[in-house]
């Protein structure tokens, strides 16, 4: 009897944590608005709100949704709103071979094609008509659309969809979503690392389960929060830093991270892990005052993860309503335990990733890597080839590591439709480079 109340304890706490794949209230979400033209992060509430053209709209209606669902403005008598609409399936029609002799040489660009004028338009919204019934309204009206080339007629389509029913994708923000989106739009914020660099830096330093990892992050927590992430709540992920404050890992809040796994982040300063027992006090009275500063008290960074939008001119409100409370994250990152350093001291750390922008990658790497025990591999992550080529020759010089190699990640996206299948017009040229390798004792 006593195993059953366990096992219904267990069941009833199970019961209480939310479904990852719903978006909850209080969660971190990216949303894709118009399949990619802006991405924004928002966290939602019943008071959040999004500005898409020149209307504001709320989030309201994606809080128990799962991720995935797409939503499409629409009109209703109380004004425009976001409506999930379902998928439909499409007959597949990949074998017919599109043959079409019309083109748009005698296409003439006049704006005198269309018959429609925005205020018959307006007054279509005013009378409730859903974006699919504007776009179909204004085909109806064009004079040159039947004359266009298929190809042709599929982007007059989306480009009037765009305008009159956008649409926004439900993301769930993780290692890779978040990588792409900052990516795409403020790549300097996390070192220009690209995805395929990422995953690079996590495989060369063989991030598995119950490993305790050793991070220098300084691109806002991506690595930090994509180590931990493929932890799940095992091992830890201690942060390190120079000097007297932490690093920024305020990107973690966006993964979305249960209590469990956020209490498996840790930061501590490098020459707390290094020094002796013996100046201990004095190291652990100065990074918990440090502490204080960059985790209780509210800061610029804090506003910008609660506001954040990858595009300039999308914003996220919150708490529009005064009964509504903004629901913060919690915070990851506090200061590592006493007998965690001591272990590390002792034992070493399993495995180390270093992405450091603003810092020589020798002079980071010279400090941290006695860290790790013997045989542990090491990823250094740089956007360019010259630092990294300076660190291999003086890893090679102090005899520190073996193995050593520098890989440059190359990903190339198609583009897959019948008859026009290429690679894409706009890809990024490089997304850094990474030096790995394996630490060797230095003792003859």
């Amino acid at each position: 009897m006593e195993f059953n109340k366990d096992q219904a304890s267990v069941s009833e706490n199970k019961s209480q944590d939310p479904n990852p794949r719903f978006a909850f209230e209080g969660c971190s979400v990216l949303l894709d608005v118009n399949d990619g033209d802006r991405l924004v992060f928002a966290r939602l509430s019943g008071g959040a709100i999004l500005k898409i053209g020149n209307k504001n709209y709320s989030l309201k209606p994606l809080i128990g949704a799962p991720f995935g669902s797409l939503f499409q403005v629409e009109n209703g008598e109380e004004g425009s709103f976001l409506s999930r609409i379902l998928p439909v399936k499409q007959e597949n029609n990949s074998n017919n071979v599109i043959d079409d002799s019309r083109d748009n040489r005698e296409l003439v660009d006049n704006n005198e094609a269309q018959s429609l004028t925005g205020e018959e338009i307006e007054a279509m919204r005013r009378e409730g008509a859903k974006g699919d019934e504007i776009i179909e309204a204004l085909i109806a009206n064009s004079k040159t659309f039947d004359k266009k080339f298929q190809f042709s007629q599929e982007k007059y389509k989306l480009k009037k969809q765009k305008k009159y029913a956008p649409k926004l994708l439900l993301r769930r923000p993780f290692a890779r979503s978040i990588c792409e989106a900052y990516f795409k739009k403020y790549p300097s914020r996390i070192g220009f690392i690209r995805v395929d660099a990422l995953s690079l830096l996590l495989t060369m330093a063989n991030v598995t389960a119950y490993s305790d990892v050793l991070v220098v992050d300084m691109v806002g927590g991506l690595v930090t929060g994509a180590v931990a992430e493929r932890l799940g709540g095992t091992g830890y992920v201690c942060n390190a830093y120079k000097g007297k404050y932490p690093y920024s890992v305020e990107m973690v809040r966006m993964f979305n991270f249960s209590d469990k796994v956020i209490e498996r982040i840790v930061q501590s300063s490098i020459s707390e892990l290094s020094s002796p027992a013996s100046s201990e006090e004095n190291n652990q009275q100065e990074v918990v005052y440090n502490a204080e500063i960059n985790i209780n008290e509210p800061s610029t960074s804090d506003m910008v993860v609660e506001e954040i939008s990858v595009t300039a001119e999308a914003t996220v409100v919150g708490a529009v309503a005064p009964e509504c409370k903004i629901i913060k994250a919690p915070k990851a990152g506090a200061k590592a335990s006493k007998e965690a350093i001591q272990m590390w001291r002792e034992n070493g750390f399993s495995s180390l990733i270093i992405a450091a922008q603003d810092q020589d990658p020798w002079s980071v790497a010279k400090d941290v890597l006695p860290l790790l025990s013997y045989s542990a591999p090491f990823a250094i992550y740089h956007q360019y080839l010259q630092p990294l080529a300076t660190c291999m020759h003086n890893l090679q010089q102090e005899k520190m590591a073996i193995n050593l190699q520098i890989t440059e990640p190359w990903l190339r996206e198609y583009q897959v439709l019948p008859s026009r299948s290429h690679p894409h017009m706009q890809m990024s040229s490089f997304g850094g480079y990474v030096l790995s390798g394996i630490r060797i004792s230095t003792t003859s």
